[in-house]
């Protein structure tokens, strides 16, 4: 397996990725979507989720295809700029019909990153023309690091960010992971200056410098990373994503990828899936290729898309880069 010629989500043809953001708000949007609508589910694992429409993507449910996902900053605010993507698509005339109307579909989850030190003294919530602008940028590249819906994104210990990263199968299947960082945990191990996920790192994508050498590294939470995490600041947190692939997959088989991507959360942070974080796994299929096997051939693809995710959580938060009013500093400050 290797990454796609983009190392990005898309690399998963078809799909599409816009960002937008408010430097002085310290927050953004970041927008998915696709040239035609997608098959897609999702599964929760932290224990304070912010979602929009999540429940349409269980596999009982009536509704086959969505138009777009959305990952947003600014907490249950953000969960507004799933508003500005509807509007978006309305206009293209894009959406679900029932009878002369058209509905878009535009599942969502948000972030925590209100104490970040940006200015959030609004009078009119900015999502809904955040969430417009990021639709209407969408494309096949698009910025990571402090962009989109990472831009006020934190860590432990450092800024988070926006990741992406992909792989090809040696069958030829693409699959790609979308991620906003903000977790509560670490991504480094003590130091800073190594990734939890370096052992899945391709190509030096996050500064190859390889697994940190020490051993016991889980006995930090006993100092001051938990300090950091659970003392003086209080803030709730939250690492949301999305995996795709180009297999054609039901929405039972893409709840399995979603739940088998989450290895690539708990494997790039320390620690994860916590009761103060939202952490969600949107997976999609755009089904341009043909069926996975129902074990084998979905099993691999679940395991890329924590491969990917992994990386791409790394990734966001190597990319990350210092802005006026941070109050944490990026990786690339610390190992300068």
């Amino acid at each position: 397996m290797q990454p796609g010629p983009r190392n990005l989500i898309t690399d998963v043809s078809g799909l599409h990725v816009g960002n937008a953001q408010d430097d002085t708000l310290k927050s953004g949007v970041t927008v998915l979507t696709a040239d035609a609508p997608f098959t897609a589910s999702v599964h929760v694992m932290g224990g304070a989720p912010g979602t929009r429409e999540t429940d349409l993507l269980a596999p009982d449910k009536s509704v086959a295809r969505i138009d777009a996902l959305t990952l947003a900053g600014g907490s249950a605010y953000g969960l507004d700029a799933c508003s500005g993507v509807v509007d978006g698509l309305r206009a293209a005339g894009r959406g679900h019909p029932v009878g002369p109307a058209i509905i878009p579909l535009v599942p969502g989850a948000i972030i925590f990153d209100l104490l970040n030190g940006g200015q959030k003294d609004w009078t009119r919530n900015p999502y809904p023309a955040l969430g417009r602008a990021a639709f209407d940028a969408a494309g096949s590249d698009f910025a990571l690091g402090t962009a989109g819906a990472g831009t006020g994104a934190l860590t432990a210990m450092t800024k988070g960010g926006l990741g992406s990263a992909s792989l090809i199968l040696p069958d030829g299947t693409t699959v790609g992971a979308l991620v906003a960082a903000n977790p509560m945990g670490s991504v480094t191990t003590p130091g800073d200056r190594h990734f939890y996920a370096a052992p899945f790192e391709i190509d030096g994508e996050f500064g190859g410098l390889g697994p940190d050498p020490a051993t016991g590294l889980g006995r930090d939470l006993e100092s001051r990373k938990l300090a950091s995490m659970l003392g003086e600041m209080e803030r709730a947190n939250t690492t949301i994503a999305i995996v795709a692939t180009d297999a054609d997959l039901t929405k039972a088989q893409c709840q399995r990828m979603a739940i088998a991507a989450h290895d690539g959360i708990a494997r790039a942070t320390v620690p994860a899936h916590s009761p103060g974080d939202g952490d969600l796994v949107f997976a999609l299929s755009t089904g341009a290729r043909p069926p996975a096997d129902a074990e084998r051939g979905l099993t691999v693809i679940g395991h890329a898309a924590a491969l990917c995710l992994s990386r791409a959580i790394a990734r966001a938060i190597y990319l990350a880069r210092p802005a006026p009013g941070d109050i944490l500093p990026t990786w690339s400050d610390l190992n300068a």
